[in-house]
């Protein structure tokens, strides 16, 4: 199984031990730290975004950076609800998975500080991971099929049904048709 649900109701990950991040890690930069818990996952079936940092005033370095599961915390209401013309679907549910990366004072390592792997939100299954964030991204042979079909003036949503044809299934596409028609936008 992809994961398991606890007494608490929070789904942990079930993954080898060499691929879970553990508190003691040693990483030589930052990006290879944030690196490794974006890899991680990519792998489980979650999106993570950087939430906070925290900066030495001595010398400017950054001495705590926090990686969150994409769906912590909460969205703010707006103030007045009669002029909100679109709603937004509720996408932070408060998960509390995170893991906090921090320097080590002597030298310009981090290591892991703190991991918390339960989520309070179910895991993405494997068959439809290819739809999360990190794993949705226009390759160059995606952007060349969408303007070569601008140019025909074929729209970007015809491109993408077209596209899906080509390479076998929409779980082959490497991207979403929002992000076909955002990058034909950009290039009118």
């Amino acid at each position: 199984p992809l994961c398991a649900a606890n007494i608490d109701n929070e789904w942990i990950p079930s993954c080898p031990t060499h691929l879970k991040p553990v508190v003691g890690i040693k990483f030589d930069t930052l990006q290879q730290g944030i690196s490794f818990y974006e890899n991680y996952a990519k792998l489980y079936g979650f999106d993570t975004r950087l939430y906070s940092t925290k900066k030495r005033k001595s010398n400017g370095k950054i001495s705590l950076k926090y990686c969150v599961c994409n769906k912590e915390g909460s969205r703010e209401t707006p103030r007045l609800q009669s002029y909100c013309k679109k709603k937004r679907p509720i996408t932070r549910m408060g998960c509390t998975a995170r893991i906090t990366l921090k320097l080590i004072n002597d030298q310009d390592n981090y290591i892991i500080f703190s991991f918390h792997e339960g989520h309070t939100h179910p895991l993405t299954t494997p068959n439809s991971a290819h739809h999360t964030k990190q794993s949705r991204n226009l390759t160059l042979a995606h952007k060349k099929y969408i303007m070569d079909n601008s140019r025909a003036n074929i729209g970007a949503t015809k491109s993408y049904k077209l596209m899906k044809e080509h390479v076998g299934g929409y779980q082959n596409m490497a991207a979403s048709v929002t992000d076909f028609k955002n990058f034909q936008r950009d290039i009118r």
